[in-house]
């Protein structure tokens, strides 16, 4: 799965220190018993980086009559949520606790298959103000924040200063640097995950919402796509291929090809996730330390990404409802957090450690970090999402590939998406 993978390297080194910690209420259901405590399973994508056994090994020795067992599913975010579906259809009780991609939260819960939280039992204050959001939907909160993830613009530093200048902070900045100083140095000017699929989705929806556009209200009953800044945003990625600062090569990135193809040398300019700047650091790199990384720029200004990482949610079969919540307060506790960051290399949800001056010290980027989850949006929320994501691919993929102008493409997205929605 995508946020388990793009974070997949290092970051830092913390001990972690287990203590005791709060037992976390959900609401009772009809027919089970809120207060069982008992084993769990918790179910994931691939775990590549092997971080979550030593976790729950710890755990497990603390608490030996509540011990975990995880199941990973494949890494493949679509297969994942395919088999998590097919049971929790099932009615069957084999999962307890679901790591979920965020944008996974609504769906899970219009279809009854995760249980509501009690807010008060959570410190949502200590986490980041956006992640939370990803945690609910129609107004009550379905999970808690476990990951979070922000889109970056990794830039050439070496070329940028050779040229003169700062990286970009509008759209028309970058078009510009794109268009004129990538190809005086051999270099294809500006890619991020333009192949049709969930990475699509993010990129059209960032495009959209750093024109002052979106896509679906919050409670993805309403279509707002048809705006100015819809088709801002769409132009701006139609525009980037038509005048070739955009390649035709990068309409075939994922985050891998475009993450290789900036560590390559053979871009000036990338949007992806945080788990490039380590990649792109490592030895044998051929750009570590010739490179930086700033906020995504936006149509006038400052852009906006988005919110990528995974929820913790508790199945509504649950054996052990009790026992579920309490593993949910351990793994999103501040000392797990850092364990989470430092062996797993996933960004924290917990805000204090965006501002640890030893964090800081060590990963300076992390400030960046912090920011652009700030000013970061949620996927579009809907019951529906995988339609909904579907729909704004193919959308995307003909903008790109210039077989629709962008107002015919917001015209054509505001029928698809009416449809899905008047289905819920």
């Amino acid at each position: 799965m995508r946020w388990m993978h793009a974070a997949g390297r290092a970051l830092l080194v913390v001990a972690v220190v287990l203590a005791g910690y709060a037992g976390l209420g959900v609401r009772p259901e009809a027919g089970t018993a809120s207060d069982a405590r008992g084993p769990l399973t918790l179910v994931t994508a691939g775990d590549l980086t092997d971080y979550l056994g030593p976790l729950l090994d710890d755990w497990n020795r603390s608490r030996p009559d509540e011990r975990v067992t995880l199941v990973e599913l494949p890494d493949s975010a679509d297969e994942t949520r395919a088999q998590m579906i097919s049971e929790l259809r099932s009615g069957r009780d084999r999962f307890d606790v679901l790591n979920i991609d965020v944008a996974w939260t609504s769906e899970f819960a219009a279809a009854g298959w995760i249980s509501p939280l009690e807010r008060d039992r959570f410190p949502l204050d200590a986490f980041l103000r956006p992640v939370v959001d990803t945690a609910t939907f129609d107004g009550r909160l379905y999970a808690v924040p476990y990951v979070t993830n922000a889109g970056l613009l990794y830039y050439r530093k070496d070329v940028l200063e050779q040229a003169g200048e700062q990286p970009p902070r509008t759209w028309s900045e970058l078009a510009r640097q794109a268009r004129t100083i990538a190809p005086r140095y051999g270099l294809d000017g500006y890619a991020g995950q333009f192949l049709p699929y969930e990475g699509l989705t993010v990129n059209v929806t960032e495009a959209v919402h750093s024109a002052g556009g979106s896509i679906l209200r919050d409670d993805g009953a309403r279509v707002t796509v048809d705006s100015d800044g819809a088709r801002a945003g769409l132009r701006f990625l139609a525009d980037g291929v038509r005048e070739g600062w955009i390649s035709r090569d990068a309409l075939g990135y994922k985050e891998e090809e475009s993450r290789k193809a900036f560590q390559d040398g053979r871009l000036l300019f990338l949007r992806n996730w945080p788990y490039v700047y380590a990649d792109a650091s490592a030895p044998g790199s051929k750009v570590a330390g010739r490179f930086g990384a700033v906020p995504l720029p936006g149509a006038d200004g400052p852009g906006t990404s988005v919110l990528g990482g995974s929820n913790l949610a508790v199945s509504s079969h649950a054996r052990h409802p009790a026992s579920a919540a309490d593993l949910i307060s351990y793994l999103t506790s501040e000392r797990v957090q850092r364990r989470v960051l430092t062996e797993g290399s996933l960004p924290p949800v917990r805000a204090a450690l965006y501002e640890d001056p030893e964090l800081v010290r060590a990963y300076p980027y992390l400030p960046t970090l912090r920011e652009s989850v700030l000013s970061a949006v949620p996927r579009p929320k809907s019951p529906r999402y995988d339609q909904v994501s579907l729909a704004v691919q193919a959308v995307g993929q003909d903008v790109m590939a210039l077989r629709q102008t962008p107002d015919e493409a917001v015209a054509r997205l505001t029928r698809e998406l009416g449809a899905i929605s008047r289905t819920d």
